[in-house]
């Protein structure tokens, strides 16, 4: 089987973080990297991002595809209509302890073996989007990283290519 005929991972491993907070019970939360295939009220975009509450008492007609998310949720009162390409889900996390797992949100994912862009992520405060560099967990850069990834900036998640 070619690795372009193999299906990507990551709406299995969204689905499997979202179980396991419900099972737990913890609150699942999804951040989204907002782009023009995202449907999501823009005047909750920061930084190019919105966190969305994904557990059933905030989301109402929560569908977790392999192509896509979509749902219904309130905002200021208001039921707005959600849609999210899976690419560009950047994490699924337990609000209360911040544990999860974060995905490279990178758009060629859609079409690209997704399990090369995956990795775990160390637990980090639930409010991790979005703060100040010195509130995130750090990841793990010891030697044995493989050398082909830069560096990512400051303040925001780092992902680490398994092989």
């Amino acid at each position: 089987m070619s690795e372009a005929a193999i299906p990507s991972t990551k709406p299995f491993l969204i689905r499997a973080i979202y179980e396991w907070c419900m099972d737990s019970g913890f609150t699942p939360y999804m951040s989204v990297v907002v782009d023009a295939s995202t449907r999501v009220p823009m005047e909750h975009v920061r930084n190019g991002e919105i966190v969305l509450n994904i557990g059933p008492l905030a989301a109402n007609k929560l569908q977790l595809g392999n192509e896509f998310v979509e749902l219904q949720a309130r905002f200021g009162g208001i039921a707005r209509e959600i849609f999210v390409p899976i690419a560009a889900v950047s994490a699924v996390y337990a609000r209360e302890n911040g544990r999860g797992m974060s995905f490279d949100p990178d758009q060629r994912e859609a079409t690209a073996f997704a399990a090369e862009g995956i990795a775990l992520v160390s637990p980090a405060p639930a409010e991790s989007v979005g703060v100040p560099a010195d509130k995130l967990t750090p990841i793990d850069t010891s030697p044995d990283t493989p050398p082909d990834i830069p560096p990512r900036p400051s303040g925001k998640p780092t992902l680490r290519r398994i092989k």
